[in-house]
């Protein structure tokens, strides 16, 4: 795992980051940063009262064609600060006195090296806080074993059932492969409890499955937690967001250019229940009212 013939995500480009931006990311050896910020728009488990300091990596190794943080995602974007890890470090330090002494790594698959640098140099300071690994599911399991034991809880997203859509909004061809092994490799490190601190609220360690429901592609959902229901368990803590929004003019996918209705809704909700799922966290319908980030000047904010 690492940046001179790099092989951290499913990609595996093996190109020499530490050269010049390229690769299906088109980032370097250096950690690009859009954001580092208090977020209170996350599961109540991991948010809390106070908030998490959200560390928000730029570009991606997925490449939506509905990404709500297009803006810092868009590979083409090479206008970011980057970071070293001590100075990264020692600002998420100084942001955790405000938060529930959470750090949430947004985006994180293409940066994993730089991430266990961090958490070893932010618990060498004798500072402990819980972290949480929050990525699309496109992730290595290769690069996820090098993170057992340093990260506390996985949020990752299940995005699609069959590789066709996938590729059609992602530019990914063999998402539901790679991300059942990602989130089988998770579960392996975390089972299926989710332990919450008594007193604060706050997920100590686990794992959460999120999945957001896209306008138009209902079948696509129901068979993402048949997926789940019948390779892994029914007992994982699932997170159903119905928070979509179209956040500009989609040309390729007409359907996406709208929300989500209460009847697409309630139909997910309802195979939700029928499958088996019994633990997890339901969207109010109009969510998409509250989640919509600013981005200024390549700084997302919420």
């Amino acid at each position: 795992m690492n940046y001179k013939s790099c092989n951290i995500c499913p990609h595996k480009c093996k190109i020499d980051r530490s050269k010049t931006p390229s690769g299906f990311c088109k980032s370097s050896d250096k950690a690009i940063i859009s954001s580092i910020c208090i977020h209170n728009g996350e599961e109540p488990v991991i948010s809390g009262k106070k908030g998490i300091c959200n560390v928000f990596f730029a570009h991606c190794n997925m490449q939506c064609i509905y990404c709500q943080n297009y803006e810092i995602s868009r590979n083409t974007n090479l206008n970011f600060k980057d970071y070293s890890v001590e100075d990264l470090a020692d600002r998420i330090i100084k942001t955790l006195e405000n938060t529930e002494q959470i750090v949430g790594f947004v985006s994180p698959s293409h940066f994993v090296p730089f991430i266990c640098e961090i958490i070893d140099y932010i618990r060498n300071k004798g500072t402990n806080p819980i972290f949480v690994y929050n990525s699309n599911g496109f992730d290595s399991v290769e690069s996820l074993k090098e993170l057992d034991g340093k990260i506390d809880v996985y949020l990752p997203d299940f995005k699609y059932s069959n590789d066709d859509l996938a590729y059609k909004l992602s530019g990914i061809k063999n998402y539901p492969e790679i991300a059942l092994m990602a989130i089988k490799e998770m579960y392996r490190q975390k089972g299926s409890s989710l332990f919450i601190n008594n007193e604060s609220g706050i997920a100590e360690s686990g794992l959460i499955i999120r999945h957001l429901l896209l306008p138009g592609f209902l079948e696509n959902s129901k068979n993402v937690l048949n997926l789940i229901a019948n390779e892994i368990s029914t007992s994982l803590n699932i997170s159903l967001m119905s928070q979509y929004f179209p956040p500009l003019k989609i040309e390729k996918e007409e359907s996406l250019n709208r929300k989500i209705t209460k009847q697409e809704y309630l139909e997910l909700i309802e195979t939700f229940q029928k499958l088996g799922f019994y633990k997890g966290w339901i969207q109010d319908i109009e969510s998409n009212k509250t989640y919509c980030p600013k981005i200024e000047n390549n700084i997302i904010s919420f």
